[in-house]
């Protein structure tokens, strides 16, 4: 069951807790376990895998690009003093790929310990996957879903696992149009991008009130604005403002992956569940993320839409 106890802000140590004998003490618990990253690569992804694989776990990274994401996956090897940092290539924008990834995970590993949905986007101009659907919805609420449901028994084989979604604060005054959350009608990047991120926030506690008296843990976070060239692959104005905020405004990687570091190792957060982390403390998330209702409406929504790639799959 979920602790009901509540996690302040530690600074400094990335797995919330100082000093030497505190990671040694965490490494040794990471001994053994399977770590899976998608957008494992870059930013606060690679990162989160860097200090992961330095406290002992096996880690997966997830990447678009075969030849990038092997080559980051040998960085990482050498950078961690760990060999055992695997390298999984999918465009998860795309759900056979990621149904492909599952398959591949679950083939080599009888468990997941720790699944950390990392990968995101945000598109100025609406874009369909050739599976058909918008792809912001698709890579940033989708497959993290396809991916937990498919995972799932590799989760609950672990002693104690958790889900790690990172989120953002752009949730905040956003909202999940059910009638039309493709935006077919009215597309605005930023809109597209603040609901993705409240659905996943809705997504997450619904997950951990399912998951509710297993050893699964579901948590979201905000990493912070980090300049990571996030969103500046973007054409025009669109993609030069973000360049311009990230330089004025962004954090380093380093720091944007401290929470979701401090989610994936700390014990201090074993058993706490369905909650919501900014600076490696718990935070309320906004009222529209807590929505019961719309949650399980949602819910059920991404079930239906990831069904044809769910043959693997365990009933939930």
């Amino acid at each position: 069951m979920a602790a009901r106890r509540r996690v302040e802000r530690q600074d400094g140590d990335p797995a919330g807790r100082g000093g030497t004998e505190a990671r040694e003490a965490i490494a040794g618990s990471l001994a053994g376990r399977v770590v899976l990253v998608t957008g494992g690569t870059s930013g606060i992804g690679r990162v989160s895998a860097r200090e992961i694989a330095r406290f002992g776990a096996s880690v997966l990274i997830v990447g678009r690009y075969p030849d990038r994401t092997r080559s980051v996956a040998e960085a990482l090897r050498l950078e961690s003093g760990n060999p055992s940092v695997f390298d999984f290539a999918a465009d998860l924008s795309l759900q056979s790929e990621v149904a492909h990834l599952a398959r591949e995970v679950r083939d080599r590993f009888p468990r997941l310990d720790v699944l950390i949905n990392n990968a995101g986007a945000i598109y100025s101009t609406r874009q369909e996957t050739p599976e058909g659907h918008e792809r912001t919805w698709s890579l940033n609420v989708l497959a993290p879903f396809l991916l937990i449901r498919l995972l799932e028994d590799r989760l609950r084989a672990a002693p104690n696992a958790r889900v790690v979604n990172v989120s953002s604060a752009a949730h905040r005054g956003a909202r999940v149009d059910l009638g039309d959350p493709e935006r077919r009608h009215r597309y605005s990047g930023f809109g597209a991008y603040g609901q993705s991120k409240l659905a996943l926030l809705l997504l997450t506690y619904e997950w951990a009130r399912r998951l509710s008296g297993t050893k699964v843990c579901a948590n979201a976070l905000h990493p912070g604005f980090v300049s990571t060239r996030f969103g500046r692959a973007n054409p025009g104005l669109f993609g030069r403002g973000i360049a311009l905020a990230e330089f004025l405004f962004g954090i380093s990687a380093e720091r944007g992956a401290r929470t979701t570091v401090f989610l994936a190792t700390s014990p201090r957060v074993d058993g706490v569940s369905g909650r919501y982390f900014v600076r490696s403390g718990e935070r309320r998330s906004s009222r529209a993320s807590h929505d019961r209702d719309l949650a399980l409406a949602l819910f059920q929504l991404c079930w239906e839409q990831t069904q044809p790639f769910s043959a693997a799959a365990p009933a939930t």
